[in-house]
């Protein structure tokens, strides 16, 4: 996928302001500040000296305490909401009604309803809405896009993924909303397709805190499978994912300083040819290994640029409200699932979504899903 740039020279630029100096508020404020297409020209923070630092570091830009000054200064053009999930939707509802273009952090909001509603707000209002997946836009995710797109790995079996680390723990969402969100994303821009089944398990050691561990299995119809390892209790930091197809297979180390990705010339063949059949019926082949090169450009500034294109050009966001929806419900399905320890539980599909196909409503028996009218008269 190409990233439209905002033109070199171009004067047109979107006026935007920061909701939040915390944990990501810092990188958001960089980036914009530095973006084409872009002018950061507020930034809002119930902490004074969190604002403080802020005026110190780029004296042009106005602070506030109070996050109305913002939505009622009609110079301002977009929002960008990097507070707690718990205050996302009503920020973010508030910008919108506010006649502002929104961008908002991962995950988009608590639940699913909530998503729906800031999806509906931004069609009325005729606004971009942006959710900050900020891996889809880094080089790595971008080039396996192409290379999965491309048939090159050719049928896709599976989609393996360890995030581990220690810490950070929060308490306002557990370590699905924090760590699979991630992975939750990158498949959905992979794979262009949702999965129909979410199971998952995962525990609380500490009382009073989400879980802080957590394995997650997602079915698709198209008999893709994907595990997820999310872990805030690891001695070490792992961002690791594992793409096999039937024809490569792919490697992928965030942590790798130079060669992210790696790409394997092996697989395995099935014959139903009489003479192999009586050696074996699996053939494995083994090729070259080659590591692609890649855009170095920060994830953040190819995400700024995109988001002011979208605004100025009146584009849809490759992150918009929908896919940031889609992946409320995952976390939402894998978080119910767990709370069941491990019980599959089916994804509801809009009507008109064309990722989302005909898919059953009862369970998965040993790989094989059941037919509902079987499965009820069983």
């Amino acid at each position: 996928m190409d990233f439209l740039r905002i033109q070199k020279g171009s004067t047109a630029v979107v006026n935007i302001a920061v909701i939040g100096y915390g944990y990501w508020g810092p990188n958001l404020v960089r980036n914009f500040a530095e973006t084409p297409g872009l002018n950061l020209v507020a930034v809002s923070d119930l902490d004074p000296e969190k604002l403080a630092v802020v005026s110190k570091r780029f004296p042009a830009v106005r602070t506030t305490t109070r996050y109305q000054d913002l939505l009622e200064d009609s110079s301002i053009d977009a929002i960008a909401v990097a507070t707690p999930v718990s205050t996302h939707f009503t920020l973010g509802l508030a910008a919108l009604k506010a006649g502002k273009h929104l961008w908002i952090e991962k995950p988009m909001t608590e639940t699913s309803e909530q998503a729906r509603q800031l999806v509906d707000e931004a069609e009325k209002q005729g606004l971009v809405l942006h959710v900050d997946h900020t891996f889809i836009y880094t080089g790595a995710v971008r080039k396996i896009g192409e290379i999965v797109k491309a048939g090159e790995l050719g049928d896709v079996l599976y989609y393996d993924s360890t995030r581990i680390n220690l810490g950070l723990f929060q308490r306002d969402v557990s370590v699905i909303s924090d760590l699979a969100v991630h992975d939750f994303s990158i498949l959905d821009y992979l794979l262009d397709d949702h999965p129909v089944a979410v199971s998952a398990s995962g525990i609380n050691h500490f009382p009073g805190t989400p879980e802080n561990l957590a394995y997650i299995t997602l079915y698709y119809d198209s008999d893709v499978i994907a595990h997820l390892n999310v872990n805030w209790l690891a001695p070490v930091k792992v961002r690791s994912i594992l793409i096999g197809g039937d024809k490569k297979m792919i490697v992928y180390d965030d942590l790798e300083p130079s060669e992210k990705i790696k790409i394997y010339d092996k697989g395995v063949s099935f014959t139903e040819d009489e003479a192999q059949i009586q050696e074996m019926r699996v053939g494995y082949r083994t090729g070259d290994m080659w590591a692609p090169k890649l855009v170095g450009t920060e994830a953040l500034r190819v995400e700024g640029e995109h988001f002011a294109d979208c605004i100025l050009n009146e584009k849809t966001s490759m992150t918009d409200g929908k896919l940031g929806l889609r992946v409320v419900e995952l976390i939402e399905a894998a978080t119910s699932s767990m709370a069941a320890m491990g019980e599959v539980v089916y994804v509801q599909k809009e009507e008109n979504d064309r990722r989302q196909a005909n898919a059953p409503r009862r369970r998965f028996d040993r790989g094989l899903r059941q037919d509902p009218k079987s499965a009820n008269n069983s």
